[in-house]
């Protein structure tokens, strides 16, 4: 009786291993696609951005990009946003190749 009982016990935890292993795999799946979305959104900004300097103003790309207005603007942010990040980047990198004092 006491051999069924480890049996069980080890069975019981060889099922929840499996389980956790299956869904730290599918969260692990689900962070790199975040990932990708991400980095589309961002690519897809800086595109309707660039459309936006080509066809003049936010109404013109809108209609060029059949894409309402505020969905230009939410990119447009997203834009901006990336832009500053990279400038704060490089300020960072500046300021930590230049030397105290200069």
């Amino acid at each position: 009786m006491t051999v069924q009982n480890i049996d069980k016990t080890v069975s019981r935890k060889q099922r929840l291993q499996e389980k956790q292993r299956r869904q730290l795999a599918v969260v692990d799946t689900v962070d790199k696609a975040e990932i990708k979305v991400r980095k589309a959104e961002t690519e897809l900004a800086v595109a309707v951005a660039e459309a936006v300097q080509v066809f003049g103003d936010e109404q013109s790309a809108s209609e060029g990009l059949d894409m309402p207005t505020e969905t230009i603007r939410h990119f447009l942010g997203m834009a901006e946003a990336e832009r500053e990040a990279a400038d704060a980047e490089k300020e960072a990198g500046k300021e930590a190749n230049t030397p105290d004092g200069a």
